[in-house]
């Protein structure tokens, strides 16, 4: 520990031994290093933060999603940092008075490119920052950029809509011209090749027309005979009269109970009801009884003669609707095997009209979907438009706004000079202790028998007089005061940069 004790103070002897060397390399390293700081400009920082609030009153109905807004705020916040966004930052704040020329402008916008930041600090909240040689032309960019943001949103997605219902109405324009023309070469077609046939569409869906409509009327015509077949069966079991008496003669109660229920019975037949159905059944049940009334029930009036049979009218009267309705079906089978023959006719005196005609059925069709499509576009453009522009589909919030730096973000002058002075002084006292060791001198006794391998007998200590003593009071005080300038200076210097960062502020 002695060992230790006694280095340390061997140190320090040879440094205040050459302390005048020390204090004027550390006023040398001091006066360069706040020079070479003095030359560092400041850099003042301004910030802001904008939240970009997405409107999803009218998502998806107009065709605005939140993807498409997000994809707009992101499309924005990198045109912001375009060329012509800068340039319309520099010209709208002071930094127009140090412009002359298209070169200082284009100079402007360079810095400008590196000095601005536009950061996502979480979703659709952003953040500006812009740094600059001045606090004022800072702020003054950063609120330029919060305008172009707002403005760029509202007039992009104008003039975007602007410039697509231009494109549209220019490519509706043509594929109406085109529409009209292919339903002129269409009915031009119809009028020479089509005319006399029958159906509409082309010759292909008319022949498929006229076999659906032949099948549907044969099976009708089916239904229709086998339906007229069961009448006349029925009619040759029905007698036209049933026994009674002429002239005055008439029925009684349970032979009328028995005409009414051979009616129904033979209306329910009519209706095709199976000798099964519950109806049925109930009405033969009803017959054999009314049978038996009849039987026993004797004639009023005189005798002979006969009545007409309720059943056998109603029959016949089925007949003939029957029949009529046979007839109608054979005579629209008729019909349409004459249109199918027309049109096979057609077909093999000409072949190549089927395929004309089914080329310019498609070519109108097809124009005719691309036509009514670029109409839905275009309205659908309209009104996203409108839902952008007059419901404010992305609305911005300035939630910090722009600051005033009162104080420089970078350099920070106050620790650059502090370690300046700290360098300074340190490589002054290097230096004094380098020389010291390049000396062959020995501070202590015990140093030169270390050195020599002699033992030292006794040393001698410096004698001074009362001027020696005089003259290293007055050098100390010289020294002093060096050391105290070297001290003063550095607080000046720190006075001098609190005065500019309030004068700027």
């Amino acid at each position: 520990m002695n060992g230790l004790y006694d280095e340390l103070r061997i140190a320090l002897h040879t440094v205040w031994t050459r302390r005048w060397i020390a204090l004027a390399v550390a006023w040398g390293v001091a006066v360069l290093g706040w020079a070479a700081v003095a030359q560092i400009p400041n850099s003042y920082e301004s910030r802001a933060r904008v939240f970009v609030q997405m409107n999803t009153i009218l998502p998806n109905a107009v065709g605005i999603s939140a993807a498409d807004q997000q994809r707009e705020v992101d499309t924005i916040r990198q045109t912001l940092t375009s060329a012509m966004s800068l340039e319309k930052v520099v010209r709208g704040t002071d930094l127009a008075n140090t412009v002359k020329t298209d070169r200082d402008v284009a100079d402007r916008v360079a810095g400008l490119s590196k000095a601005i930041k536009i950061t996502a600090e979480q979703d659709n909240l952003f953040s500006i920052v812009a740094t600059g040689s001045s606090p004022k032309v800072t702020r003054q960019i950063v609120q330029k950029l919060i305008d172009l943001f707002v403005e760029q949103n509202l007039s992009g997605d104008r003039d975007e809509t602007s410039t697509s219902l231009k494109f549209l109405d220019a490519q509706l324009a043509e594929r109406q011209k085109q529409l009209t023309d292919a339903d002129a070469k269409r009915t031009d077609f119809q009028n020479r090749y089509l005319g006399s046939l029958p159906g509409t569409g082309s010759l292909t869906d008319r022949m498929g027309a006229a076999r659906s409509a032949m099948a549907q009327v044969d099976s009708d015509l089916a239904a229709a005979q086998s339906g007229l077949a069961a009448i006349n069966g029925q009619m040759a079991g029905t007698p036209a009269n049933i026994a009674g008496a002429a002239g005055s003669v008439s029925a009684g109660p349970a032979r009328a109970r028995l005409n009414a229920i051979q009616g129904q019975l033979a209306d329910a037949r009519a209706r095709g009801y199976t000798e099964s159905h519950p109806d049925v059944i109930a009405l033969r049940s009803q017959l054999a009884s009314a049978q038996a009334a009849a039987r026993n029930e004797p004639l009023v009036g005189g005798a002979g003669g006969g009545s007409t049979n309720p059943a056998y009218i109603s029959l016949r009267s089925l007949q003939g609707d029957k029949q009529a309705q046979v007839a109608s079906l054979m005579a629209r089978k008729a019909q349409l095997q004459g249109d199918l023959d027309t049109i096979t006719a057609k077909l093999a005196g000409n072949p190549q009209v089927a395929a004309e005609q089914s080329q310019i059925e498609n070519d109108y069709q097809v124009l005719k979907d691309g036509y009514a499509k670029l109409l839905g576009d275009r309205e659908a453009i309209k009104l996203r438009g409108q839902a952008q522009s007059q419901t404010d589909s992305i609305k911005f919030s300035v939630i910090d706004p722009p600051t005033a730096p009162r104080v420089p973000a970078a350099p920070n002058r106050p620790l650059l000079l502090t370690g300046v002075l700290i360098a300074g002084l340190s490589v002054g006292v290097a230096v004094a202790f380098a020389l010291g060791q390049l000396k062959t001198t020995f501070a202590t006794a015990a140093r030169l028998e270390k050195a020599t391998g002699m033992p030292v007998i006794g040393s001698i200590g410096e004698m001074v007089t009362k001027a020696q003593v005089a003259t290293r009071r007055r050098l100390l005080l010289y020294y002093g005061g060096g050391a105290a300038a070297l001290g003063v200076a550095y607080i000046a210097l720190l006075g001098v940069e609190m005065l500019q960062r309030g004068l700027a502020a």
